[in-house]
């Protein structure tokens, strides 16, 4: 759409206006943001920041202000990358009036492709009013948690797995790098569901009462997807201390072969340094089967350790 169709189109009361700006040059926020919808400053300045934290902020305008009242909303989608091990997050700036939806993001995000689609061609009446349409919105974002932490607990239940057949320090840094990333998602999603419990809570006036209880729906689901966050750090806390566990069984195993070593052979070791010594005056240098004698005092000796040591299960 061109710029200079907005104003016209945000003077039809029988219409609302909803403008969706991706990765957009400065020039183009300027003219937008600013000389068509005359936000405050403070809003742009959040929206050109990227934040890094979701919040919602309501905008009044005063005397001197130029702007209709709206609201300023950042929210954040992710998509989790098996191959990477990490969750990439999208930011989705909104501003929210009585006709007007106005988006921005620097790259594409999916639950803005879906909501254009619903809008254009499944449910029209997605179209109707923007706060509908940021409904829609919202709801796509958090519906696209859900295959990102499918995949998250596929590779959870892998590690789990390669943890019980053999705990290498591949799989431990493996199990931090996880750890870290749902630590992650929880950051992202513990302050939405603050903006989110606003929404259903019915805070804002831009927000029709009849649409109160969808946006509540909206914050159910987040609340649900952070249990299940919490759930995966409880697995990936489980799953460490069984590393933990295997690794000390693996060393005990170790240190237990070795002693067995070293006690089935001290017989042997004890009588083959005390005729090792050849001192002059010992009588059993002059016995002719000495050698033979020794041989087999040592072999019997060396298998009844053993043999005491299976009886007890030592071994």
């Amino acid at each position: 759409m061109e710029a200079f169709l907005m104003p016209t189109l945000l003077g039809d009361t029988n219409l609302f206006l909803w403008v969706d700006i991706e990765a957009p040059t400065k020039e183009e926020l300027k003219v937008v943001l600013e000389e068509i919808f005359h936000f405050h400053p403070l809003s742009i300045e959040d929206c050109v920041s990227d934040l890094g934290a979701p919040k919602v902020e309501e905008y009044v305008p005063k005397d001197e202000d130029q702007f209709a009242p709206y609201l300023f909303m950042v929210m954040h989608g992710v998509d989790y990358s098996k191959e990477d091990g990490v969750f990439a997050t999208s930011e989705l700036n909104f501003f929210l009036g009585k006709n007007f939806l106005v988006t921005c993001h620097v790259k594409p995000v999916r639950s803005i492709q879906y909501t254009e689609d619903q809008c254009l061609r499944r449910k029209k009446q997605v179209a109707r009013a923007p706060d509908r349409v940021a409904h829609t919105l919202l709801d796509n974002l958090v519906d696209n948690y859900k295959p990102a932490l499918q995949e998250l607990a596929f590779e959870i239940g892998e590690i789990e797995e390669q943890v019980l057949d053999q705990a290498t320090p591949e799989v431990l840094n493996k199990i931090t790098s996880i750890k870290k990333e749902v630590q992650h998602l929880r950051r992202i999603i513990g302050p939405q569901r603050e903006v989110l419990s606003r929404f259903a809570r019915g805070d804002f006036k831009l927000i029709r009462p009849k649409l109160i209880p969808y946006y509540r729906d909206v914050y159910d689901d987040l609340f649900r997807i952070h249990e299940l966050a919490q759930n995966y750090t409880d697995s990936l806390t489980a799953i460490l201390q069984l590393y933990l566990n295997m690794s000390s069984n693996q060393t005990g195993e170790v240190v237990k072969l070795l002693t067995m070593i070293t006690l089935i052979t001290t017989p042997m070791m004890m009588i083959g340094t005390w005729y090792g010594m050849n001192f002059s005056s010992m009588p059993e240098l002059t016995a002719s089967s000495g050698y033979l004698v020794a041989a087999t005092v040592m072999l019997f000796s060396t298998a009844g350790t053993y043999l005491y040591f299976k009886r007890k299960k030592w071994l």
